[in-house]
């Protein structure tokens, strides 16, 4: 179930996982703008033209006009996310997209407890 996260006047974000709301807050907290799922990329279409695969970055940084997509370490989520990145690469090379870890996220976590 999404999670809601407040973001000020516009009511409640919804994220699909805790970690993307709980990076988001890590986002909020260091004060760095970002698009959550701005953008679908169309990988695959069949014999009509229609899409049928697609890949939505979770969080998108315009300072940056980078990508972030977050992923747990089970390998069974890792893989297929692996396969639409570089079907991503083929089709959209001037798109810039980074996958995070848990151990990244988790790194992250222990700076901002330290900074704190």
């Amino acid at each position: 179930m999404p999670v809601p996260v407040p973001t000020g006047a516009s009511g409640a974000r919804r994220f699909a996982h805790p970690s993307e709301a709980a990076f988001a807050e890590w986002l909020g907290f260091y004060g760095v703008a970002f698009e959550y799922e701005p953008v679908e990329f169309v990988l695959a279409w069949d014999s009509t033209g229609r899409p049928c695969s697609a890949f939505r970055p979770d969080f998108y940084l315009p300072e940056h006009g980078t990508f972030l997509e977050l992923t747990t370490l089970r390998q069974e989520l890792v893989t297929p996310k692996h396969r639409k990145l570089r079907r991503l690469a083929e089709l959209y090379p001037e798109v810039r997209v980074k996958l995070l870890y848990r151990r990244d996220l988790d790194g992250l976590e222990l700076r901002r407890t330290l900074s704190a």
